[in-house]
């Protein structure tokens, strides 16, 4: 009888933390990025007036992903005392010490050089806004500890690629583009409320500060003043764009589809208000067919 001898197969060490990473940047999770890259798109397609050149189009995106993955790991970064005591967010790689701090910081670092390389490939107007979206998402994730307007500074964050998008395409920042900043700005700090209505709980114990906790009992009015404010922002933007019919019909849908967040929300339960939180995809998808499709109807009708 012969025996062989076991010998367990060597994986080096970042092979096996590439799960982790991919894990640490929400790879496995892209519904932010979604939330990030429609009002980019937004903002690409009305500064163009149709579709944008193939390689600002490509900057663009590909810089939604490596900004939104950069932005989760310095969240975590600046959560990992936080983390490990909210249910949802305890299994993350630097809660549960995985990741190690130094290595997120590294993480963080290579994407949003990579970012920025891709950056400088635009006009230099571009690029210099390039360092307030920086200075924007590095800053962000400490603001709950100071202030109950996260949500708000979020928002601010998340819309920067409008203003990026039309300094791209038309070398310079028009009042549609701060027009359209400000209602991504009410939508973020909406939809981003519906999300800290999810750890409410948890963050009143640890206390850290949301939207969620600044309006309690009336979150769902707040809510709805939000939402309001943020379409009517959008119609403003479909009025001075001169946006067609396609678009006031994208915008009436987007309507219906906040009105069904309302709809689940109305018991204030995690799950629900975590649905809602998702569903906010699909009221940007909306927008963005809209725009997409009432300027591709005046390019042809022109």
């Amino acid at each position: 009888m012969s025996y062989e001898r076991y010998e367990p197969t060597y994986t080096p060490s970042w092979r096996r933390k590439l799960p982790l990473y991919w894990q640490l940047v929400r790879g496995d999770r892209p519904i932010g990025t979604l939330l990030l890259l429609w009002p980019t798109w937004w903002g690409l397609w009305l500064a163009a007036g149709g579709v944008p050149p193939l390689w600002t189009l490509f900057v663009f995106s590909a810089g939604v992903w490596l900004t939104r993955s950069a932005g989760c790991v310095i969240n975590d970064y600046a959560d990992r005392w936080l983390d490990p005591h909210v249910e949802r967010t305890r299994g993350r790689p630097l809660a549960t010490g995985a990741v190690s701090g130094r290595e997120a910081l590294m993480v963080f670092a290579a994407l949003m050089l990579v970012a920025f390389a891709l950056v400088l490939t635009l006009n230099r107007l571009t690029v210099y806004l390039s360092v307030v979206g920086v200075v924007l998402a590095a800053s962000y994730p400490y603001l709950k500890r100071y202030t109950h307007l996260p949500q708000v500074y979020l928002g601010m964050a998340f819309g920067w690629g409008i203003p990026m998008a039309f300094a791209a395409v038309q070398g310079e920042v028009p009042t549609l583009a701060w027009l359209l900043y400000v209602a991504n700005i009410l939508w973020s700090t909406g939809y981003d409320t519906w999300y800290a209505m999810v750890d409410r709980d948890d963050d009143l114990r640890m206390g850290s500060r949301s939207t969620a906790i600044l309006f309690g009992e009336m979150d769902l009015v707040a809510q709805g003043v939000l939402y309001a404010l943020f379409l009517a922002a959008m119609a403003l933007v479909g009025q001075r764009a001169g946006l067609g019919p396609v678009y006031w019909g994208a915008l009436a849908l987007a309507t219906l589809l906040v009105a069904w967040e309302f709809v689940i929300t109305r018991r204030r339960e995690r799950d629900a208000c975590f649905r809602a939180f998702l569903h906010n995809h699909w009221v940007g998808a909306a927008l963005f067919a809209g725009i997409a499709g009432a300027l591709w109807q005046a390019s042809t009708t022109a």
